[in-house]
């Protein structure tokens, strides 16, 4: 005898499946091919392209759901950087490894959502990094590893924008994604007034 509510628990289950299958081939799919339309996602997920369309309204809806997806994934890895922990230098150097590999992995993922999109989102997707960054260059100031004539809000915010201009770097093609990492480390240190982590 099947239990009340048991279908609709089924249903909301295979639903979410369903889902989660979408997601990870969209951003399967997006990484080598940034123009992928609904029709290849859905067949790389397993499923109709009316499946794709019942959970994501459009293109846009899918591709913002995907940036969330591997938003989360580089949110998990700061957390398993322990950025809260030993000298602030070394925990910079770690969130500045996360976040390259975050951008190197998913560079034509990020380029294929529209620049409304983008600007629409960008805020709310940048307020867990940031606040981790917030608390680390704090930390750094009190402990003087940091410059302590700035305010932590400028030199996040600093921080970011190198960020950004790197990875403009390296989707313009006027430098490589090493030379481009380098550079980015380098002058964020020196933003900081930072000793340079060698570890």
């Amino acid at each position: 005898m099947t239990a009340p509510g048991e279908p609709r628990r089924r249903r909301r289950a295979d639903a979410e499946r369903s889902r989660t299958a979408i997601l990870d081939a969209a951003v399967r799919l997006l990484r080598q091919r940034p123009d992928a339309g609904m029709e290849a996602i859905a067949t790389e997920a397993g499923v109709t392209r009316q499946t794709v369309y019942a959970h994501f309204s459009s293109r846009e809806a899918l591709l913002a759901a995907t940036v969330d997806r591997i938003t989360e994934g580089a949110v998990a890895a700061m957390e398993a950087a322990r950025l809260d922990e030993g000298p602030a230098a070394a925990a910079l150097t770690r969130f500045l490894d996360v976040s390259w590999h975050f951008f190197e992995d998913n560079a034509p993922l990020l380029g294929a959502v529209s620049a409304d999109a983008a600007d629409e989102d960008e805020r709310a997707r940048h307020e867990p990094v940031i606040g981790r960054l917030g608390r680390l260059v704090e930390r750094g100031q009190k402990a003087g590893e940091f410059a302590a004539d700035l305010p932590p809000h400028w030199l996040v915010a600093m921080t970011v924008a190198l960020g950004h201009a790197a990875g403009d770097e390296v989707n313009s093609g006027r430098m490589t994604n090493s030379r481009a990492r380098a550079a980015l480390r380098t002058t964020v240190f020196r933003v900081l007034g930072a000793a340079e982590d060698v570890s």
